[in-house]
Parts: C-alpha cells; structure tokens; sequence
C-alpha cells in the first residue's frame, strides 16, 4: 500500500514510483475539486451559493459535483493512474465550502482496471466501500505493462531540464498571471 497526497497524485511518475515499490494498492487523500486551476479545460471554480442552498436545491450542487468542476475532471487522469500501474486507488476528498471555493467529495474507489467500484458526488460527508479482489491484479494491463518496461530508455526522465518549479509556484502560477 501506498499514500499520496493531494497533489503529488498528479505527478504520474509519483504514482508509478509507489507501483514499482510493490504498492497494490492507492490511498489518495485530496482537498480538490471546485479549484480555480489555470487551465481552461481543468477544473474550475464552483459558485459558492450553490452550496448554501444545497438543501433547497441538492441537483444543482450535485450536477456541478458531477460535472467537469469535479467528477468529469477526476475521469480524466484518475482511472489512467489505477489502469497504468495495476494498482487500486481509493480516492477520497473533502466535501463542501473551504474559505471562498467548495470542494466537491467525488469519493471513489477504482479497481487496476481503473473502472469505478464504488463512488459518491452527494453534497454531504458520504462514505464509500468496496470489496477488492486481488486476482483482478494477475493478468491486468497495468502490472504486465510494469514487467514489460524499459528502463534503459528513461534515462532522460531523471535529467533536470531546468523549468522545474516547486508545486506551490506551478500550483497558484494562474492566479499570480490573471
């Protein structure tokens, strides 16, 4: 087993590394969704009245956990980090206003498949359980991709190029340029 947190779960060699260490399977803690991120095409700010009037109107909060803001961004890259690396991800996150965003919850538990085995997008602390089966790992894409790599091959993954900036900088870089 292995933990990332929050950001370090979008560095693909992170989760990779934790795979060749052996891990099984994910844990992944977030405080996500709902983000101004500075990418068009991310993730995306989710007006905070929408979760204040969540018991009036639960579908509007929901749609928005649902949609690219929250759940439809997950789908982008979570399942790639199960499926690639034939690990288990149990993804969770907060739920709900966080100062001036709202986090979107979006639980999931993904198999090494990176198919969804259990999830939730409601507008409240929710809870979810799976049961795991490890010989879904024998033969999965990902475990073989792992047997099949090349290492000699990546040497240029390990040379600084020298635009790496700390997550902090790449992270809130958007908000310093608008």
């Amino acid at each position: 087993m292995a933990v990332l947190i929050c950001y370090d779960n979008n560095i693909i060699e992170n989760v990779r590394a934790c795979a060749l260490a052996g891990a099984a399977l994910l844990l992944a803690p977030h405080q996500t969704g709902g983000c101004r991120s500075g990418s068009p095409f991310a993730m995306g700010p989710i007006d905070v009245e929408l979760w204040e009037r969540r018991a009036e109107d639960p579908h509007a909060i929901e749609a928005e956990f649902r949609g690219d803001k929250g759940r439809g961004w997950l789908m982008r890259w979570l399942p790639a980090r199960a499926h690639d690396n034939g690990m288990f991800l149990v993804f969770s996150n907060g739920v709900g206003r966080d100062d001036d965003e709202v986090r979107t919850g979006n639980a999931m538990i993904l198999d090494p498949y990176g198919r969804i085995l259990a999830e939730t997008w409601q507008a409240a602390d929710a809870m979810v359980v799976a049961d795991l089966d490890p010989s879904l790992r024998d033969r999965c894409t990902g475990v073989r991709w792992l047997r099949a790599r090349r290492p000699e091959l990546y040497t240029s993954l390990t040379i600084p190029t020298g635009r790496e900036q700390s997550t902090r900088v790449v992270r809130f870089e958007y908000d310093a340029n608008r």
